[in-house]
């Protein structure tokens, strides 16, 4: 059996669940449409007091922010929900009986998390379009550079959090909820970083998605690409990513040694 293949027959159990479950299907969609409607009124009310022109660039800046930052939610729940319903179903330790090994593991839980994250984002995009006449897409091809960058930023941080859980259990699983959404406050989602105190402002730079809203901030306002703040997120996402798999094999490591594999979540 081709590591392809052994990829393509964990996502196919996992597609399998979608498809025989439309609360899954409507779980995926759910928080972004909340969170467009939301924001969309919101920006819309500030519009009406802001004059076209200005008015305008709040829209697209916010509800940008808006889906940019669910496709790094949505990316980074799509990783590691996946990985937790292995071991809600008591499956971790079966699946590595198989052949299936770590790498191939990690390949699955991306590619099914890209799937989550179009499954879950396309639904608020079309509202926004429908309902505010805010196209993503306007922002120009740029907008690819970002949104891989946020989908990274979400690999690695769910990396972190299947790390833990690998070594202290179920226990650490609370995490998978809140450690990227903690990190809102300093990703310059919805305000630029020169707004925060000046102490705060390297560390929210040490994140690539500062740097990606702050590049989409310069592309709605004043149509230029932002080709530094895009190689900074690159080159944190590369060290990030780098990090977070050492530690994933690290943990895996012990976890297989100590026999974790089998009874974690018990």
């Amino acid at each position: 059996m081709t590591p392809l293949r052994r990829i393509w027959g964990l996502m196919y159990r996992h597609l399998t669940l979608f498809r025989r479950s439309w609360p899954r299907l409507l779980d995926l969609a759910y928080w972004p449409v909340l969170q467009m409607c939301i924001w969309g009124f919101t920006s819309s009310f500030f519009a009406a007091r802001l004059g076209a022109s200005a008015g305008g660039i709040t829209i697209a800046a916010l509800l940008g922010g808006v889906l940019l930052w669910e496709m790094a939610l949505r990316s980074h729940l799509g990783f590691a929900v996946t990985f937790m319903e292995e071991i809600w179903s008591r499956n971790l330790g079966h699946i590595f009986i198989s052949p299936l090994r770590p790498w191939e593991l990690i390949a699955a839980l991306v590619a099914m998390s890209m799937i989550r994250m179009l499954l879950g984002v396309l639904p608020a995009a079309t509202l926004a379009a429908l309902l505010y006449h805010f196209n993503l897409l306007s922002v120009g091809p740029v907008i690819v550079l970002f949104a891989a960058n946020l989908m990274m930023m979400g690999w690695w941080i769910a990396l972190g959090c299947i790390s833990l859980i690998l070594a202290q259990g179920g226990g650490a699983e609370t995490l998978v909820w809140s450690m990227l959404v903690g990190l809102a406050p300093l990703a310059a989602v919805y305000y630029p970083v020169s707004v925060m105190p000046h102490w705060l402002q390297a560390i929210a730079l040490s994140l690539p998605a500062a740097h990606v809203f702050e590049g989409l901030r310069a592309a709605v306002r004043f149509g230029v690409v932002r080709w530094d703040h895009l190689a900074w997120a690159f080159g944190l996402n590369a060290a990030w990513l780098t990090g977070a798999t050492l530690l994933f094999w690290q943990q895996f490591q012990a976890a297989r040694r100590n026999g974790a594999l089998m009874n974690i979540g018990e």
